[in-house]
């Protein structure tokens, strides 16, 4: 405990104490943390708390001892009701920004044709970069270097969490790789590893240490924006208190993020990703997707959790949700499994504790017992909210004010959140700037997160080989993700244009296509693979979930008329084959023959 306090600069207060739970993020540090709070910047524009937010006149006003919810929490639940699915997910990511990055693993094999880019970091201050491109940045995605393996299924040890897999105390071990991967320790087979920049020139070891350091910090804040001292990430906090001044320059530098570190808890205030981002709220246990019905209890609750006693019946708090909105509170006809849902994630988020174990099954057969009592971190539930709505007028509003930055910061957002940022995405003015400054721009975030920059004709792509920094991995386990990885690689190889081919970023994908293959791969691997039996008895689900994780991962895009193969796609199929070999499976139409029969020679007796 000891270390812990000098590490994080912790400090005990009148009844409290220095776990991060009661006493610690709750009531008796409210002081503290604001202390931290008010050198910081001010609300996400557009958002507004507290005193300074509007009251919501059709509030009803609670009875002296009852609780009162916050005016604008209660009026965005009521938006995340009214809304629809892929509405109410680009509502969370723009109300909440607890979104994690995502982007893909393994870098493309180079090539002969691909020479190497120049190491080290480049300027971000400078004006604009070298006016002649270099020949990577002229390759397309369709025909350039791959990442693709011909192991036809990919299996490794499952992980226990998303994101980064560990964030160690002590980095001085740690030696710097490009990549920002952190090795393991290694066994009695492996050779010491030693850094390629350190095998040339000797460098200061506490300056090694020092940029180790904050790197771990960094991606550790934008693969998890909350963290706490008590959390499942708490060994990576000691680093963010002691770092918090650097990493909150170099985040609003380059993000255009806030950042707040108090002695129990850092958040990153991420701004929102914008319309049709596909990020969603999931159980932190089963991977269920929220939906309206449940975001919308997600934040009743917490508009009653910001300013709740710290021990708090939970037969009260279910009552004062059905009294605040009855159309959204926990009343038998609105979902009690919508209800679970959302205690779950406030449980994960260590804004509730003390949750009965059967709280699914008390939410269907009554309003709780009242002797069931939780216990509230009101600074936690204050945290979660990146600024409750204030000028928006409706869902949409905010969803577009929350996304809103001049062009260099959306596209650096773009580049550090999102797998891939290709050109044809982006408005003019944000175009012109990632046009203007296509190596300066991605080199200064791939030194600041410790990500490798993949430049394509079609755009940019900063790639974690480590695959700790997303929430996402397509080559990962489980019959879903193994029949994706499957699914895309045979499509690029079926509708992959020529070279010279005159096509944009995006390629048509008839429905016949995706089912013909998806149905030769499912006989093909299926059993052979021990596969999921209930994936291979309805083949409906298997082919929306894969497509749903393509989709997520940017590799497919879905518009009305149907799904198109973006060109990032390619880099997991392998090298292109301008005579490729027809398909075999019963699912596959056999290629017709355009070829003229040869003349034969007459037989005795014929005429010719």
């Amino acid at each position: 405990m000891k270390q812990q306090e000098y590490a994080t600069g912790a400090a005990r207060t009148a009844g409290g104490t220095s776990d991060g739970r009661t006493g610690g993020a709750g009531r008796s540090t409210t002081d503290a943390v604001v202390a931290v709070r008010e050198p910081a910047r001010g609300p996400v524009p557009g958002t507004a708390t507290g005193a300074d937010a509007p009251q919501d006149p059709d509030a009803p006003a609670a009875p002296p001892g009852e609780l009162s919810p916050d005016p604008a929490l209660l009026r965005l639940a009521r938006w995340f009701a009214e809304a629809d699915p892929g509405t109410a997910d680009d509502l969370c990511a723009a109300s909440f920004g607890l979104y994690p990055a995502r982007h893909f693993g393994a870098p493309a094999e180079p090539s002969a044709a691909e020479p190497a880019e120049p190491a080290g970091p480049t300027d971000s201050s400078d004006p604009s970069d070298p006016a002649e491109p270099s020949a990577a940045a002229e390759v397309s995605w369709w025909h350039g270097p791959t990442a693709h393996t011909p192991t036809p299924l990919r299996t490794r040890e499952p992980r226990t969490a998303p994101g980064l897999r560990r964030a160690r105390r002590d980095a001085a071990a740690l030696p710097v790789v490009l990549s920002g991967a952190k090795p393991g320790r290694p066994g009695r087979h492996r050779k010491p590893e030693q850094s390629r920049a350190a095998a040339v020139v000797p460098q200061d070891r506490s300056a090694v240490t020092t940029a180790s350091e904050r790197r771990i910090a960094a991606r550790l804040l934008l693969a998890h924006p909350l963290v706490t001292a008590s959390g499942p990430h708490a060994d990576g906090f000691p680093l963010i208190r002691r770092h918090r001044d650097w990493l909150t320059e170099r985040f609003d530098t380059l993000l255009g993020y806030p950042l707040v570190v108090g002695p129990w808890h850092a958040r990153l205030h991420k701004a929102g990703p914008g319309p049709g981002a596909v990020r969603r709220l999931e159980h932190p246990a089963t991977g269920a997707p929220f939906t309206p019905g449940g975001y919308a209890r997600l934040a009743l609750a917490l508009a009653l959790l910001v300013d709740a006693p710290e021990r708090l019946p939970l037969g009260r708090l279910l009552a004062a949700m059905d009294a605040a909105d009855p159309g959204i509170g926990p009343g038998p006809s609105t979902g009690p499994a919508d209800l679970a849902m959302a205690f779950a994630v406030l449980a994960d988020w260590q804004v509730l504790t003390d949750l009965p174990a059967d709280l699914p099954a008390g939410l269907v057969t009554g309003l709780g017992d009242a002797s069931d009592v939780l216990t509230v971190d009101r600074e936690l539930a204050r945290a979660v909210p990146a600024g409750p709505p204030a000028l928006a007028a409706d869902a949409a509003d905010l969803i577009r004010r929350a996304a809103e930055a001049e062009p260099g910061t959306a596209v650096r957002r773009r580049l550090a959140e999102t797998p891939a940022v290709l050109a044809a995405d982006l408005p003019e003015d944000q175009r012109a700037w990632l046009r203007d400054h296509r190596h300066s721009g991605p080199a200064a975030l791939a030194d600041f997160l410790g990500l490798e920059a993949e430049q394509r004709a079609e755009g940019v792509a900063l790639l974690d080989p480590a695959e700790e920094l997303t929430d996402l991995a397509l080559s990962g386990v489980g019959t879903a993700a193994q029949a994706a990885l499957l699914l895309v690689e045979r499509l690029v190889e079926e509708v992959r244009p020529l070279p010279g081919e005159t096509t944009g970023a995006d390629v048509p994908v008839p429905d016949a296509l995706i089912d013909g293959v998806l149905g030769d791969i499912a006989d093909e691997y299926g059993l052979p693979a021990g596969w999921r039996r209930d994936y291979l008895a309805d083949r409906t689900a298997l082919r929306r979930d894969a497509l749903d994780l393509l989709h997520r991962m940017g590799l497919i895009a879905t518009r009305p008329a149907g799904w198109l193969l973006r060109a990032p796609a390619a880099r997991y199929a392998p090298a292109p084959d301008l005579l490729p070999t027809p398909g075999t499976g019963r699912h596959s139409r056999p290629t017709p023959d355009f070829t003229i029969p040869a003349p034969t020679t007459p037989r005795a007796g014929q005429p010719a």
